[in-house]
């Protein structure tokens, strides 16, 4: 009898650990879960919408590279449907905020050389010439020496996004990402070895060859973008 007791009892105490073992995982689970939800509140509360001419500055900044952001000329839209110059420069680097009247969000930045190349694309655009007027157009003037397409190798850095969204205290667009093109006009790939069509998703290849717009076009693997 008194082993039959020892036993009832020892089962009931391993019943009893189990219990509490159990309550404490779904008491851990729920506080992860709890925990996860708060930061990823968190996270979602910092992106605010890009409704400002400073935010449209800050963020357009992102297009250049770090270590010159401080010195870049940046132009662009402002809120009000202007064209306008937030401030000048006085390194080699023009910055172009995004046009705030446009879903998605994209900004450049490119080297100094190809503002004549680029304001004359504006200049047509606003005109009311095609995608593909504008090219034709500015084909026959590079050809003819009216229009410069700037020093050979001159780069455009874009940072593009779908989201019209950004962190206020990292000026970080949500979800973001960077392409870079490499302006060499009339080249060809017989002339660089490149493809006219990437191999990968981050391979360089050259687009436009044998025109006034041919140029290197690279798109690295973005790992940070967030899902």
């Amino acid at each position: 009898m008194n082993n039959l007791w020892s036993a009832i009892l020892i089962m009931a105490i391993f019943a009893s650990c189990n219990t509490n073992e159990e309550n404490n995982v779904e008491s851990e689970s729920k506080l992860t879960n709890t925990n996860e939800e708060t930061i990823n509140n968190t996270s979602e509360q910092n992106y605010v919408s890009i409704d400002n001419d400073e935010a449209l500055m800050a963020t357009a900044l992102l297009a250049a590279p770090e270590a010159n952001r401080a010195n870049c000329k940046v132009i662009g839209y402002n809120m009000a449907g202007e064209f306008v110059t937030y401030r000048e420069g006085t390194n080699e680097f023009i910055v172009l905020t995004d046009d705030p009247k446009k879903s998605g969000f994209n900004a450049a930045c490119y080297h100094k050389s190809l503002e004549p190349f680029m304001a004359r694309g504006r200049e047509l655009k606003s005109e009311g010439k095609s995608g593909a007027e504008i090219f034709d157009i500015r084909e026959e003037e590079v050809k003819s020496g009216k229009l410069s397409m700037g020093e050979p190798g001159a780069t455009l850095h874009i940072y593009y996004g779908d989201s019209e969204r950004y962190d206020p205290k990292t000026t970080q667009v949500e979800n973001a990402i960077y392409r870079y093109v490499v302006y060499l006009p009339f080249a060809t790939s017989e002339s660089t070895g490149l493809p006219e069509a990437p191999i990968a998703s981050n391979h360089p290849w050259i687009m436009n060859p044998g025109t006034h717009r041919a140029h290197i076009m690279i798109s690295p693997i973005n790992n940070s973008k967030k899902k």
